[in-house]
């Protein structure tokens, strides 16, 4: 982002964003799609808190704003962070062995490395100017304190913006605490605003003195204020400033004395919950188990039961947004923090939470078994999507099976990590496979076992632990054989030949994946599988290495064609890449460019930032084939981008390296020095998404 100067803030936001006839600031980030009232003051003090210090945090009670500010600090510009800023969502985050692991998430690293999370952030921000948000840290003051300290001390010129109901305590910390809106005439505003949303506007003035005397009662809390005018769907104003008197309470914090603005909001949620239905406060309640985002399947299968029919539950979630209480965003429906507390405790009353962690838990192998076995098809897209989306309760589900059933947890793990490789989860997998095997017998068997074992390999292989990874495919293997699971044997067989063609043995690949005769003991007649797919993959590799190049061509066409017919991307993508080398190598880039873009816009569907850095690479040596030197340039810097974000120097197979060395040495020769250096800058500091629709799409190079 751009420094913004000198001008006062109010004029920077009108400047930037404009105002609305009513007054209401508009806001890119908010998280319920609303307007964004007032807070002139606030964002001015934050904003000169960041230029005098590296470390800003905003305190305050729940529901008084400081996700809300702190995302329009970024939407205004109000911090020169000119490589980017990254917003790392602590709130759904239970384990905080894994907090190094989600920042490294949220700065869009696929660390292919066996280096912990901290060590490969400290690499890759270095010497950039980032933001980083860390945003809800008060259930991991400790570990934030020390990420962070240690984070500020390794990169020079990176800032954090962190939000917390408590103070880090950090000595390079500045505490801005966050206080309710300032005036009567910002909270009725933003009520007002609320109100019409809720299809009840304010009429007139006596309406407006009404919401007044409400706001002040709740203390001009914003989150009060919300929850209160959502209540305007089912009852007029003039009752709604009678009621929130008494009604169920949260307890206060042991050792802790509320001020008045925690009691206006604990209130506020009770009141709520007072005049939700039975059906109501039970979804409510069971839906307060899950740690972040959740999609209607998850709310039938995890909060229904009992009175609560698949029906009822979608009618009932809908009652609930319509009440403030789920906000819904793009197909997906999440609770904010204080109102997932207040369903906590009310779960742990009606002692259901063993209940519902089991169903948790039980839905969510469930789901991963079934993403597993869909995973070759039409449902793959949508597959790494909705894993995606289901990543924190995967990692909950994880923690939960690892203290109750590691088998399953080994189970549910080694379905997703094929997924989670391509979501950039590659160490936490590993971490959740090597704890779930030292807590099982030595020697396992059956389908489980084996899935896990060839998931371990893989994470190894892709850390560059090639020793390591081929003992787990040996031993994969003999659990395969145990148990007659002819797709096992096939899977680490692609292992077993992906090893060897990462080490430059392509003959001794294809060897291994002929063997199991690609599609007879791989899988049953007339049906291909994931397993047969991934073992013709290597056969193509194994084929253009060993410079068998019609023979690879006419392999990788009729791989391709087959994963085209069945929509699945993944095995496709890199069959196109081979095609894209293979062209490269017969002196055809107009080919090599097609298939290269094609590459990289089946990307776009399923993420893969080792994969998308290999495209990167072939687009290059194609275009510079193609006498686009400039835009070879460009594609070179965007290889060197992401492979930057998977830690490691320009890889993949080894005939690579030599055409990669040919070509940038020509391009130097054509650009001279500064300019193909200036070429590459422009595009390691453009952002994924800029590279990848280029990538995919051509056009001019993108404006930086």
């Amino acid at each position: 982002m751009k420094n913004i100067g000198q001008t006062t803030l109010p004029d920077r936001l009108r400047t930037r964003q404009g105002r609305r006839d009513d007054g209401v600031m508009g806001t890119m980030f908010s998280d319920a799609e609303s307007s964004f009232v007032g807070r002139l003051e606030e964002l001015d003090l934050i904003g000169t808190a960041l230029t005098r210090n590296r470390m800003v945090t905003l305190t305050g009670p729940g529901g008084v704003g400081k996700t809300r500010l702190a995302r329009q600090v970024i939407s205004f510009g109000l911090v020169a962070a000119e490589d980017g800023v990254a917003w790392a969502d602590l709130s759904p985050l239970h384990n905080p062995d894994l907090l190094a692991a989600t920042v490294a998430d949220a700065l869009d690293l696929s660390d292919h490395t066996p280096r912990m999370p901290v060590e490969a952030i400290c690499t890759w921000v270095g010497s950039r100017r980032a933001l980083l948000v860390l945003d809800s840290c008060e259930h991991l003051l400790t570990e934030c304190r020390d990420l962070a300290g240690n984070l500020l001390t390794a990169c020079p010129n990176l800032l954090i913006l962190a939000t917390s109901r408590e103070p880090l305590r950090l000595d390079a910390e500045s505490v801005v605490q966050i206080e309710p809106l300032a005036t009567a005439e910002e909270a009725i505003t933003l009520f007002a605003d609320r109100a019409a949303s809720a299809g009840s506007p304010l009429k007139d003035d006596s309406d407006r003195q009404l919401a007044g005397v409400l706001c002040d009662r709740l203390e001009r809390l914003p989150l009060a204020l919300e929850l209160a005018a959502a209540q305007l769907r089912s009852m007029p104003l003039s009752q709604l400033c009678v009621s929130p008197g008494e009604a169920v309470d949260l307890p206060p914090a042991e050792g802790h004395t509320a001020p008045r603005r925690h009691a206006a909001l604990r209130t506020t949620i009770g009141w709520s919950h007072e005049l939700c239905t039975p059906l109501e406060r039970l979804l409510w309640a069971r839906l307060s188990f899950l740690p972040g985002s959740f999609d209607e399947s998850t709310a039938w299968q995890v909060a229904g039961g009992g009175p609560l029919s698949p029906r009822r539950v979608t009618q009932t979630l809908a009652s609930l947004c319509d009440k403030s209480v789920v906000m819904r965003r793009e197909g997906t429906y999440r609770m904010l923090d204080a109102i997932r507390e207040y369903g906590r405790m009310w779960l742990a009353d009606l002692g259901a939470e063993q209940d519902i962690a089991d169903r948790h838990a039980e839905h969510l192998l469930a789901r991963t078994r079934q993403a597993h076995h869909e995973w070759f098809g039409p449902a793959q897209r949508d597959w790494y999507r909705q894993v995606e989306i289901l990543h924190a309760d995967i990692r909950l589900a994880a923690d939960y099976f690892l203290a109750t059933d590691p088998a399953s947890a080994l189970e549910m793990i080694g379905y997703v990590t094929f997924f989670w490789v391509c979501s950039g989860y590659l160490y936490e997998a590993r971490q959740y496979l090597e704890r779930a095997i030292r807590l099982l017998p030595e020697h396992g068997d059956g389908e489980m076992w084996a899935q896990g074992l060839w998931s371990l390999a893989l994470a190894l292989t892709l850390q560059g632990e090639h020793e390591t990874a081929r003992a787990k495919v040996t031993d994969c293997k003999r659990a395969a054989a145990a148990a007659l699971d002819a797709e096992a044997l096939g899977r680490a067989a692609y292992l077993d030949g992906l090893l060897h063609l990462l080490e430059g043995r392509p003959m001794t690949a294809a060897n291994v994946v002929r063997s199991m005769n690609l599609g007879t003991a791989v899988s049953p007649p007339g049906q291909v599988t994931a397993a047969t797919a991934l073992c013709r993959l290597v056969q193509v590799f194994a084929l253009t290495g060993s410079g068998q190049l019609d023979q690879a061509r006419h392999e990788a066409l009729a791989l391709r064609e087959m994963c085209a017919a069945l929509d699945e991307y993944w095995t496709r993508s890199y069959a196109d890449h081979q095609l894209a080398l293979i062209a490269v190598l017969e002196q055809r880039p107009r080919d090599a460019v097609r298939h290269a873009r094609a590459v990289l816009d089946a990307k776009q569907h399923i993420g893969d930032a080792f994969g998308i850095a290999m495209a990167m690479d072939v687009l290059a040596i194609a275009l510079a084939d193609q006498g686009e030197a400039e835009a070879a340039a460009y594609a070179f810097g965007a290889a060197t981008r992401f492979w930057e974000t998977v830690g490691h120097p320009q890889r993949g197979t080894p005939e690579m390296a030599s055409l990669r060395e040919e070509s940038e040495d020509r391009l130097v020769r054509i650009l001279g020095p500064k300019p193909y250096a200036l070429a590459l800058e422009r595009a390691t500091t453009s952002d994924r998404r800029t590279l990848m629709l280029w990538g995919a799409h051509g056009g001019p190079l993108p404006k930086t």
